[in-house]
């Protein structure tokens, strides 16, 4: 899209001069004065009827109506008349009122229930909320105030009050928004910094929570003081007074609604494209739909529902026949609702039973958008048995019980990981359970980047992959290996923990609280949780904390751990919170991943691709991290029907107990599953896997005891029985029961074992793989490991290396001792396969020894980077391997100046008229890394913006040495002269090519390292 680039640059000058020429027909003295606001003014009139209570003030009138104890109304209207814009469309019947009272105090009115009290100051009219016990929650600095289109609160700002909310916040949210500015209102940016599905709620670590209740846009200034303003003249907000933040989203859920239980196929992932007439994939066909879902089903991987239309202009045919297809093989059919909801029904009956809802449902206002969310997911349900299930990239309060906030149209880059972590988390702050973005966006992206969105998006509870808007598809098994298998075992991973997922979703119907979660809605009283300390992590329920992997990198630093004890779900290596882990080993496999001590966690065992393959037969296996006493009541029902509105579902709590620390029995309650639907399990085997780092002596089910594998085969191959796997993160026991009655509870005993940590707390060594370790292929090296003793002596160290087929491995010799806390050194000799291709790859080293009276393991996977012989002599750039390669858009090319989305669409290098053989056409922001191993010494090139752009754009140009900046270009535009470059890079053994943009504006960024090349040898 070439001439689309320049027309974007083109679009944006013209607006600019559009902008300017307004300026000068409007003159200097052409625009109106703002009128100064209009404060309320002293009250005039006081009236109470029962809990509605009217307080005049002039023309004035304000209105305080009480919901329950702690949730009440306020109203202003200016000119006495009350207006509702909203209706009955968010606010929910409430039941009703609570009892209330009144007194006036001279200089004011306190209105009150038992649990908090309103004062109404007189002169002039201001209000303050306090609790029962006399603690003040806020207090109005001056009067509301007024224009002709705003209406403004003030309130004062505690010392140490934070504030959240205000729904999806692109790039932030889960940390305090205290000192910012925030815009609640529809601006179709979708990137950083935008803010699609807001909500004009927001919460502050005081204990209050505020909804507007309107569909204006809303200013939320969180400084000193708080201003909160609307574009309209008319006040409405609704109060939540509350001890955290917890019950505030509940009495605002309670209020707008609950958020909706999506079927349990819509946990799945989802998949999107266009296959009727695809002009970016060639003439294609509805039922070519099914053909796609082959490649899920043949790679093994989970796969939920398809959109089968999702493109501009693209319909579809055969529709039933379609969404037969996709029933057989276990997904079912969505359809996008570009025109509309006149045909919904006919789909749905055809077998729709996903709809999501385009942007234009916003183009006439929020109520719109909020009546498509509805009405498409009362479409489901009035023409089906299934369950409402909607998609939407705009919306407003209220949508949270009707579908998933999505958070638009993305393009794929590291960036794009970083700043939707923040968003997701911080939308559960206003009760949206279900927020997401497509996997490595519908535009750009790249294997790396795909995978590692991937990995962090399966502990969200919802996620889709689109695939029409690439240049080539975009489902988790089209970029081979090491691709394919990651995203397999990570699809997999959340196929597994679905009934953790589930749980939690039935949980935020009864709370408002969704998967996704700030650290500091669960650590409130952690000053670092409400910083940037946690900006970039999130808590997917209350066990796992997920810091995911934002840069290309293979390790990740600054992960905060809170208060209490957090367990490496990959090692089982123990850490103290709070803490911050840095050097964090995350190859590409890798998502940085905790548990939380204490943990117990419902699991579908047997690496299942569909919720469907679960039979009557199928086992519930517990993933255990035993700590103290903890529990967790596993909901479940049929999965798919409304059947559960009407009471069918069940529950079964497993309760565990364990020591606190260190050695002693844990024992496992697994209770009556309560309650009954279609197709529940009356009996079912169960799997345990419990983390205690120490072997039991023996393990009873119900005072019998169960007898004892000694190998992981014997245990797999037993019908029960227990093992304990040593080399399984750090020290597991496994436990499996014959099928059990689920109608009658039952006792598992784990004697003399202990809580999770090990018997000897910290006894337990850390082995840890300096990074930028760099093996060549084919010649022979080291690897350094080291080994850290824990608080008692490791005895009898062998440490090995799992590498890939064709490396060779030495053994290194045994270490008798390492005393307690201190390390080791061990250097294993590695040669990489001859053919072994440039870049990351993945091992695993391996220490087995003996301490604290047990035989241990502690294993770490690293990567290193394999590089490629290096130049012997002179070289260009573009025939060199490329060991990293970043790019503003599309890929950047060999001998070719920058073209579109695909590999060698560019055209001929061309700098200012001339035209060059060689060299690298990019876009900004791009960096490119070679591999010299210090055996060259200089680099020469022409830089510049190809001819190509006619003109516009402009970057900077840097040559980059073991990362430091050895030379740096004045800015470039597309007018600019050819640059000549000749920088020293005598014994640099990594050298990075990178262009940046430096205007703010990407648009016609095409940089050209013409001639580039490198004298060696």
């Amino acid at each position: 899209m070439q001439s689309t680039k320049r027309i974007r640059c083109v679009g944006s000058a013209v607006a600019g001069a559009l902008l300017g020429l307004i300026a000068v027909l409007a003159g200097p003295g052409s625009a109106q004065a703002e009128p100064s606001p209009t404060t309320v003014g002293e009250v005039t009139g006081f009236t109470a009827d029962g809990p509605v209570y009217r307080l005049t003030a002039g023309q004035a009138v304000a209105r305080v109506g009480f919901v329950s104890q702690e949730t009440f109304r306020i109203e202003l209207a200016p000119d006495g008349a009350f207006s509702d814009p909203t209706g009955a469309d968010i606010v929910l019947p409430q039941g009703s009122p609570p009892a209330t009272r009144w007194r006036d105090k001279g200089d004011r009115y306190e209105l009150s229930t038992s649990k908090v009290t309103l004062h109404a100051y007189k002169s002039p009219l201001r209000f303050a909320l306090y609790r029962a016990d006399g603690r003040r929650l806020w207090a109005e600095t001056q009067g509301l105030t007024w224009t002709q289109d705003r209406m403004t609160q003030t309130l004062a700002r505690g010392g140490d009050e934070q504030f959240y909310g205000a729904g999806m916040q692109n790039g932030r949210g889960n940390t305090s928004h205290r000192g910012r500015t925030v815009e609640v209102g529809v601006d179709y940016n979708w990137n950083d910094g935008g803010h699609p599905n807001s909500v004009p709620f927001y919460l502050s670590s005081a204990g209050y929570g505020v909804y507007r209740n309107t569909y204006a846009p809303n200013t939320y200034v969180f400084g000193e003081p708080v201003t909160t303003t609307a574009q309209e003249q008319r006040f409405d907000a609704y109060y939540f007074a509350g001890p955290g933040a917890k019950d505030v989203i509940g009495q605002y859920t309670k209020l707008t609604g609950k958020p909706f239980m999506p079927p349990v196929y819509g946990l799945e992932i989802g998949d999107a494209d266009c296959y009727l007439h695809n002009a970016n994939r060639g003439e294609r066909h509805t039922l070519d739909a099914l053909k796609v879902a082959d490649g899920y089903v043949e790679n093994d991987m989970p796969n939920g529902w398809m959109l089968v239309n999702d493109g501009y202009g693209c319909g579809y045919e055969n529709l039933a026949e379609t969404a037969q297809g996709l029933q057989q093989r276990k997904m079912q059919l969505g359809l996008w609702t570009e025109d509309g909801l006149d045909k919904l029904a006919d789909q749905v009956k055809a077998g729709q039973r996903v709809a999501k809802l385009d942007v234009a449902w916003v183009g006439a206002g929020y109520k719109f958008a909020l009546d498509g969310c509805k009405d498409a997911y009362a479409g489901i349900e009035a023409n089906s048995t299934a369950r409402g299930f909607t998609w939407a990239p705009e919306s407003w309060s209220g949508a949270q019980r009707c579908g998933v906030q999505w958070s638009g149209d993305q393009s794929g880059t590291w960036e794009y990981i970083r700043w939707q972590i923040p968003t997701y988390a911080g939308a559960s702050m206003s009760g949206l359970a279900y927020t997401t973005g497509d996997v490595d966006g519908i535009f750009g992206g790249s294997p790396k980047t795909y995978t590692r969105d991937l990995q962090w998006k399966m502990f969200l509870p919802v996620t889709m992959t689109m695939d029409g808007w690439a240049a080539s598809d975009k489902q988790p098994f089209r970029y081979g290996e090491p691709y394919t298998s990651i995203n397999r075992d990570y699809l997999k991973l959340h196929e597994a923990l679905l009934p953790y997922i589930y749980t939690h979703a039935h949980e935020a119907t009864k709370t408002g609280i969704g998967l996704a979660r700030p650290l500091v809605l669960e650590y409130p009283d952690d000053a670092r949780a409400a910083t940037d300390a946690a900006k970039y992590e999130f808590l997917s329920g209350e066990d796992f904390l997920v810091a995911p992997v934002h840069r290309d990198a293979t390790q990740r630093g600054g992960i905060y751990l809170p208060k209490g004890t957090w367990i490496d779900y990959w090692s089982g290596r123990t850490h103290e919170g709070p803490v911050t882990v840095d050097d964090y080993s995350a190859p590409l496999d890798t998502l940085p991943l905790f548990v939380r001590a204490g943990a117990t966690v419902p699991m579908w065992p047997g690496g299942i691709r569909s919720y469907a393959d679960r039979t009557a037969e199928s086992p519930l296996a517990w993933d255990i991290y035993p700590q103290g006493r903890s529990s967790f009541t596993l909901y479940e029902d049929d999965g798919v029907t409304r059947e559960h509105r009407a009471g069918k579902y069940a529950s079964q709590r497993a309760d565990v107990e364990a020591p606190r620390r260190g050695a002693g029995d844990v024992t496992v309650r697994i209770g009556t599953s309560k309650g009954s639907f279609t197709g529940k399990q009356t009996a079912r085997p169960y799997r345990f896997t419990v983390h205690t780092g120490d072997a039991p002596s023996a393990v009873e089910l119900d005072d019998r005891t169960l007898p004892r594998l000694t190998s992981k085969a014997a245990y797999e191959a037993a019908a029960q029985g227990w093992f304990y796997d040593r080399d399984d993160r750090g020290g597991v026991v496994e436990v499996k029961t014959r099928t059990l009655r689920t109608d009658r509870a039952f006792a598992l005993e784990l004697e003399d074992t202990a809580a999770v940590g090990g018997a000897v707390p910290g006894a337990a060594a850390v082995v840890a793989v300096p990074a930028g370790q760099e093996p060549g292929a084919g010649a022979p090296g080291k690897i350094a490991v080291d080994v850290t003793a824990g608080s008692r002596d490791a005895t009898g160290v062998s440490v090995s290396l799992a590498a890939p087929a064709g490396w060779q491995v030495t053994p290194a010799a045994t270490v008798d001792r390492v005393p307690a806390g201190t390390t080791r050194r061990v250097e294993v000799g590695v040669t990489p396969a001859k053919d072994a291709e440039p870049g990351e790859e993945t091992l695993t080293a391996t220490v087995r020894y003996a301490a604290a009276g047990q035989d241990r393991t502690a294993a770490q996977r690293f990567a290193v980077g394999v590089m490629p012989e290096p130049p012997a002599a002179d070289a260009w750039a573009s025939d060199l391997v490329w060991l990293t390669s970043t790019n503003g858009w599309g890929p950047p090319e060999r001998d070719r100046s920058n073209g579109e989305s695909g590999a060698g669409d560019g055209h001929t290098l061309t700098l200012a008229g001339t035209t060059y053989e060689k060299g690298i056409g990019a876009h900004a922001d791009s960096g490119i890394e070679v591999y010299l191993g210090g055996r060259c010494t200089a680099f020469t090139a022409d830089v510049g913006i190809d001819d190509e752009i006619d003109g516009y754009g402009e970057v900077a140009f840097s040559v980059e040495a073991d990362g430091k900046v050895l030379w740096t270009s004045p800015k470039l535009s597309g007018a600019s002269a050819t640059v000549p470059a000749e920088v020293d890079v005598t014994g640099a053994r990594h050298v990075r090519l990178r262009i940046t943009d430096t205007n703010g504006s990407k648009t016609g960024d095409h940089g050209d390292w013409a001639a580039a090349r490198f004298r060696c040898g």
